[in-house]
């Protein structure tokens, strides 16, 4: 039963962490089970004697949601298209979603043990009993969910039926996409009525593989006041670190040799690594800020008409609070959409091209390689914004981990230094003293630089520990929501602009002395590629 709300002081963390904890209730009501599934559920997996199961686990129910991912044909590799959906041949596709069905079934035979001999003997029985009663019994009796083998049995048969119709399916010259949604629209619903594997939920969580290793960000997230601050803070930081588990994952894919199957495997957890990967950053681009201000809004009102006065001081500085998590958020969410688009759309190959086996394997290899440390910096990025400087070290389990993040801001900080190097070049050369009416569209740039700050530049000035943060904070401000620009306003951005820059490139200078980066030269060109797809990213 939900608690009840509770009058605390959020200046405790002990009495904060005594009425709620975000983090615990997203790994136990994300799923949707209830208390005696979640229960059963445990007790399953803790008696489970196959070999890796927890590893066994997690590709089965990312595979299973690859398979609801993958009916949207925007979570597949490969540049936009201007043909039309139904002009296009999804039989290649099909392929890759009979591999995908295939790898359930197997996965589900190792968790089932002997349970999968019953099986097979039900099969042979359904093909031999004579009267369609005994038959009906025999699947009623079958089809119990009663228990977390009982629901895998049933999604090891349904799953066996269905790979026969995409046998078939590939028999056809030409799978359009209606057949190939209709055919995993019939999957998903035969996912969603599995009682203790149903994984289809966005950002959903489980506690057999979900928990946060690292103690430093378990202290981080539990010392986040307000409620809704201290749940957003705790999703965002298990969505991360659940993304990197996307990309474990899609390396075992590829470098396990003795499965032929890479590319359904493949692209089913790839396709929910970018489905994922879009939820997190459309709610927090969406909804972060109304959120917080709820969450504001309620604090405040609590606070007696009296003590608004004495208070002022602390209420405000809490609300500035809100607004640098709010700001660290949306940027971390901007740049994750930008190095998704980046990696979906020039890294990997679409699913529809007959890329050869080794090739498929080293960009995978290639695209996990470039997204690890993005979402590494992210969630360290998120820690500084937040006043806590976390440890590569103790946060991450890869040893590459401190290089890889060094080497992505650096790369960070040469971009943005490029950028706002060019916006104060051409403020210097534009004439403010146009009439009002011209003034809109000649000054469309100041409106596209403070949208490459919020996605770029605000996490660099908390990242890089920039001296001049309020007043560049300040400066930038007064630009928003101007349909005239103030030419001392501009003219004070602009030096704070250029003040920036000078710091940028000394950071740059820095960052490349760093030890791990020792031997290991800038690449200009891959920077300059990236940068110039970036500004690019208009949508």
């Amino acid at each position: 039963m939900a608690d009840a709300p509770v009058r605390r002081d959020t200046s405790e963390p002990a009495a904060r962490a005594a009425v709620r904890n975000a983090y615990a209730e997203l790994l136990r009501d994300t799923r949707g089970m209830r208390r005696e599934q979640q229960q059963a559920r445990d007790a399953w997996f803790a008696k489970l004697a196959a070999d890796k199961k927890e590893e066994s686990l997690f590709e089965l129910e990312i595979l299973l949601k690859g398979l609801a991912c993958f009916a949207n044909p925007r979570n597949h590799p490969g540049a936009g298209r201007r043909q039309t959906i139904v002009s296009l041949d999804f039989r290649e596709h099909t392929g890759h979603v009979r591999e995908g069905m295939t790898r359930v079934t197997q996965l589900s035979r190792s968790m089932l043990g002997d349970r999968d001999r019953a099986f097979v003997f039900q099969r042979y029985l359904e093909t031999v009993l004579p009267e369609d009663t005994a038959r009906t019994r025999l699947l009623r009796a079958s089809m119990a969910q009663e228990t977390p083998d009982g629901s895998l049995f049933m999604l090891r048969h349904g799953f066996t039926n269905l790979i026969e119709v995409t046998t078939g399916l590939l028999r056809l010259t030409r799978v359009p996409f209606r057949l190939f949604y209709a055919t995993l629209a019939t999957t998903m619903r035969e996912i969603t009525q599995s009682a203790f594997f149903n994984p289809l939920a966005a950002l959903e969580f489980r506690p057999e593989f979900d928990r946060i290793p690292s103690p430093q960000v378990l202290e981080l997230i539990q010392s986040i006041p307000g409620e809704q601050a201290h749940r957003l803070v705790a999703l965002t930081f298990l969505s991360l670190f659940r993304i990197l588990r996307y990309l474990r994952l899609i390396d075992a894919i590829a470098l396990d040799h003795h499965d032929r199957r890479v590319a359904g495997r493949g692209y089913l957890v790839l396709s929910v690594l970018r489905s994922d990967a879009r939820a997190l950053s459309n709610y927090l681009r969406r909804r972060a800020g109304s959120l917080l201000a709820e969450s504001f809004e309620k604090e405040l009102f609590r606070v007696p008409a009296p003590e608004i006065v004495g208070r002022y001081d602390h209420l405000r500085a809490e609300g500035n609070r809100l607004f640098g998590i709010k700001g660290a958020l949306t940027g971390l969410a901007a740049n994750l959409r930008l190095e998704m688009r980046r990696t979906f759309e020039h890294d990997l190959p679409p699913p529809d091209v007959s890329t050869p086996e080794v090739e498929l394997r080293l960009k995978m290899r290639q695209a996990t390689a470039a997204l690890r440390p993005t979402i590494q910096a992210a969630i360290l990025f998120l820690g500084k914004s937040l006043g806590v400087e976390l440890e590569e070290g103790r946060v991450f389990d890869d040893k590459a981990a401190r290089r890889a993040t060094s080497e992505r801001l650096r790369r960070d900080v040469w971009m943005f230094a490029q950028i706002a190097r060019a916006f104060a070049s051409k403020a210097r050369h534009t004439d403010v003293t146009v009439d009002k009416w011209t003034t809109v569209a000649s000054f469309a740039y100041v409106r596209e630089f403070l949208a490459y700050f919020r996605a770029m530049g605000y996490p660099l000035l908390r990242v890089g520990d920039y001296p001049r943060v309020d007043a560049f904070m300040s400066a930038m401000s007064s630009l928003e929501d101007r349909d005239t620009l103030d030419p001392q306003k501009l003219a004070i951005a602009v030096n704070e602009c250029e003040q920036f820059f000078v710091f940028l490139t000394d950071l740059f200078d820095q960052i490349s002395k760093r030890a791990e980066l020792e031997n290991v030269p800038f690449d200009r060109k891959a920077a300059a590629r990236a940068l110039r797809m970036y500004l690019g990213d208009r949508s």
